[in-house]
């Protein structure tokens, strides 16, 4: 899958997400600045998947065992809280709303990208 593509998935992702989530807000969705909003948060939350989320996976691995794995879900609400920081316009009201974001976001790319899978009878 192209990075365009994975884009426009995650953009979309978040676009419910937001609609979904009133603890969570990317502005004024009227206007283009909105839309460049959600563009620019699913821009930043790859960024920050891609090179922090790793490292600090690694640092907490030991805590990661002994909670069987949720403390990946305080990782994954802190990245959320930490792109709310760095775009302008994308706001998350509290660590429960970022938890929230964080889960609809991954059931809603993991469903737009299985959309995009191939079936078994197209791979031949």
């Amino acid at each position: 899958m192209n990075a365009l593509l994975k884009l426009l998935i995650g953009t979309i992702a978040v676009l419910v997400a937001d609609l979904l989530l009133r603890g969570v807000s990317l502005g004024d969705m009227d206007t283009v600045n909105g839309v460049l909003t959600a563009i620019l948060t699913a821009a930043v939350l790859a960024l920050l998947n891609a090179f922090l989320k790793p490292i600090l996976v690694l640092f907490t691995l030991p805590i990661t065992i002994f909670t069987l794995g949720l403390f990946l879900l305080v990782i994954n609400a802190g990245l959320v809280m930490l792109a709310a920081k760095l775009v302008p316009g994308f706001h998350v009201d509290s660590f429960w709303w970022a938890l929230g974001f964080s889960l609809v976001l991954s059931v809603v790319q993991g469903f737009l990208q299985g959309l995009d899978r191939k079936r078994p009878e197209e791979q031949r």
